[in-house]
This record gives structure tokens, sequence and C-alpha cells, in this order.
């Protein structure tokens, strides 16, 4: 009988293409705006996984201002007083916990390098961000070296002119010679370059291949500001299980060196991955529920046409269920039969929706950079429950209506 349901349904269908089709539609489209925005938001979540996980589970950041602000900025986050290098070598002096302290300072936000070789003069782009770092900056951010070394505590302390560069900027600068060992100016200074950072792509739409990274304390007698510049602070936990210990620990020294009263608040942020991944979570999840909240209306005005066509069709094969019952089928089998027809025409509309709405929701992964595409199954499951459970709900009272016709009745019906 099963089958026999599924051969009379498709019958059904083909019979009437077009109201069949302008039924199934809302189906479509309910199912279609769920599936299109989970799916869009999962690519959304593990993008901004994998984006946070680079910088270590281990790592956090302390600086002047939130790392994401919405709205106007608070005049009590505004007129908070710099984070500046004595207060970080105070901080490195003080903590017991942390396996790493590093300071980060960005001297130059658009800058280029230049290399004198044998070929003549190269330069680079003009968007290359020169920063002041210590030994401990690669490992805290997540940066393998590829080539040479990374700086040392020695080049920091006595200020050498040295600099690591990343990949893509040694290629601009460098066709045919190893870039180990040269000379390269940058704002008519010369740094000689002792590695270079392995390619680490984009993150969050911050090219992270753009820097050119010396000791901090060269750069200071460069450029100058030791006790004026605003610095950021990065600090590593020992471990994971550590992270809260060693961020209290942080905390309650900066507002020592900052000397903040026991009554207020930090005038500085701790910057975790997830204060980081929070305001991002919230924002996905709207979309979420925003795209369930139109589904269900659209899946709610499905339902409705399909029990307007479920009821047209019980009326068209009244006869056909008068001859049915005459010949001895009960109830149960007249109304086990329009109930299935009712779910696999849901089902159609559902997979339709399943399937589009994929594709919708990955096309962000298709056109973007570093985002892969995602199948949300625990979604397109509830969406094929969601779907049986509407055909079940609407489906019934026409199915009733056929199972409950006088079978005399309906013999006379023209």
């Amino acid at each position: 009988m099963f089958f026999e349901t599924i051969r009379m349904a498709l019958e059904s269908l083909r019979t009437n293409k077009l109201r069949s089709a302008l039924t199934l539609l809302g189906m479509v489209i309910g199912v279609f705006s769920v599936i299109a925005s989970v799916t869009a938001v999962q690519v959304i979540d593990d993008y901004f996984t994998d984006a946070f996980s680079s910088f270590g589970s281990t790592t956090f950041f302390v600086q002047k201002y939130p790392a994401i602000n919405f709205g106007p900025t608070d005049a009590s986050i505004r007129n908070r007083q710099d984070i500046t290098y004595p207060q970080f070598e105070e901080l490195q002096r003080r903590a017991r916990l942390p396996a790493a302290v590093s300071p980060d300072e960005t001297f130059e936000w658009a800058t280029k390098a230049s290399y004198t070789g044998p070929g003549g003069t190269v330069e680079t782009s003009p968007n290359l961000q020169f920063r002041g770092v210590n030994e401990e900056w690669a490992i805290n951010n997540g940066y393998d070296v590829e080539v040479g070394r990374f700086l040392t505590s020695d080049d920091v302390r006595y200020g050498r002119p040295v600099i690591v560069i990343s990949r893509p900027v040694a290629d601009e600068l460098f066709t045919i010679e190893q870039p180990v060992g040269k000379m390269i100016t940058i704002k008519g200074q010369r740094y000689q370059i002792v590695g270079l950072l392995a390619e680490k792509g984009a993150i969050l739409g911050d090219n992270q291949d753009n820097r050119m990274l010396a000791p901090i304390s060269t750069l200071f007698d460069v450029f100058g500001g030791v006790t004026t510049r605003n610095i950021s602070i990065d600090v590593r936990a020992p471990s994971v299980q550590m992270l809260d210990a060693t961020i209290d620990e942080v905390v309650g020294h900066m507002r020592a060196i900052r000397r903040v009263p026991p009554q207020n608040e930090n005038d500085f942020e701790v910057i975790t991955n997830d204060a980081l991944s929070g305001p991002f979570e919230s924002f996905t999840n709207g979309l979420t529920l925003g795209g369930v909240a139109i589904g269900l209306i659209a899946l709610l005005a499905a339902g409705i046409g399909v029990m307007n066509i479920m009821l047209v069709s019980v009326t068209e094969r009244t006869r056909e269920i008068g001859i049915r019952k005459s010949l001895g089928a009960k109830r149960g089998a007249i109304l086990s039969q329009f109930l299935l027809e009712a779910v696999f025409l849901c089902q159609i509309g559902g997979l339709v929706g399943i399937g589009l709405g994929v594709l919708g929701g990955n096309a962000a992964s298709l056109l973007g950079e570093n985002l892969s595409p995602a199948f949300p199954w625990l979604w397109a499951c509830i969406a094929v429950l969601g779907v049986t459970g509407v055909a079940l709900l609407f489906g019934v009272y026409p199915a009733y209506k056929a199972a409950r016709l006088n079978p005399i009745e309906a013999l006379r019906y023209e």
C-alpha cells in the first residue's frame, strides 16, 4: 500500500502541476530560509573558530580599549591613560604565572621597505605595518619562522637593528637572492633581515602577512615615545588550566601598576578568545533566529496550502473513495492513504528547500577567501521532521474527512 500511495501522490502531482508547484513553493521557501541561514551561520562560525584559534587557546591580550565596540564609546573608556612600555616592564618583573609576556606596538601602519641590490633598488607596496615586539611575540601570536630565526632577548636588550619580515614581503623585495642577512631600508633606517615568518593569510579581514617586526627597544630609539606611546601586551598562560589564574594575577598587577582604586573598574581590557568570539556569537545567533522565524511563518502558510490542496483532492476523488470503501477498504486505509500523500508532497518541498538552502548558505564560502563550505546535518534532519509534522498537522483533517465519507453518498457524488 505504501508504494501504491506514492504512485498515486506522483500521479496527483503530474495531473495538477501548477497547483502542486504553488502549494509546495511555500514549503520550499520555509525550509530554504531555515537551512540557508543556519548554513551561513555555520560557515561563519567555522571561520571565526579557525581565526580565533590562531591566537592560541592560552594567549590573552591586555590593551587600553575593547577589541570590539558597538555604538558610541563611553567617556570612561575614552579618557583612559595609555599602557606604556615602562608599565609592561614592571608587569614583566612582577608576574610569576605567565609563560611569556610580550609588548606589541605598531610604529607605522602603512609604510614601505626598499632593498638595493645588484639589479638596483626595489620597493614594496606602501601598506606594510612596522611593529615593535620582543622575542616572545611570535609564539604568543601563533607565528612560525620559515627561514632564519626570530628576535632574541639580546636583540631587544641591546636595541639591535635587526628585523623579521613575512614571506610575501620577501617575495616583493627579493626575486633571486636569499633574504636572510640582507639589509633593507625603512623610513631612512637600515635593518638586517634575520628571519622570515611563514605565510598566514588574512583573519577577519586583517592581512597577517604585511608585518615587519623589529625589537621594540630599537624602534623606540628611532621613533621615540618610550613613555608616551600606547602599547598592547600579549600574555601566554602556561596551560589552559592555568589561564584563569594567570588572568587574575595579571589583572591584579596591572591595577597596582596603574594605581586603580579598589572601588573602580579596570581602566584596561583583558581580551581572550571568548571575549572576541562573544559579539560574533550574538550576531550569528540573531541570524539563526531570524531565519528560523521566517521559515516558521512560511511553513505555516505552506501548511495551510497543503490542507487546501488535500481538501480539493478529497472532493475530486470522492467517487474513488466510495468505490474503494464499497470494495472493503477500511477507514484506517483511507486515512493513511491521504496522510501519506500529504507527507510525500511536503517531503518533496522539504528536500528541494534543503538543497537550495545549502547552496544559498554556502554562497559566501564559494566567493570569499578562507571560508569552507558546510552542511548543517542537524538542521537538515530537523527540517525533514518539521515538514513531516506540518504534513501530519495540516493533512489529518482532509484525511479524516475522506475516511468518514459514506460510501453510498460518495458513489452518488457527481
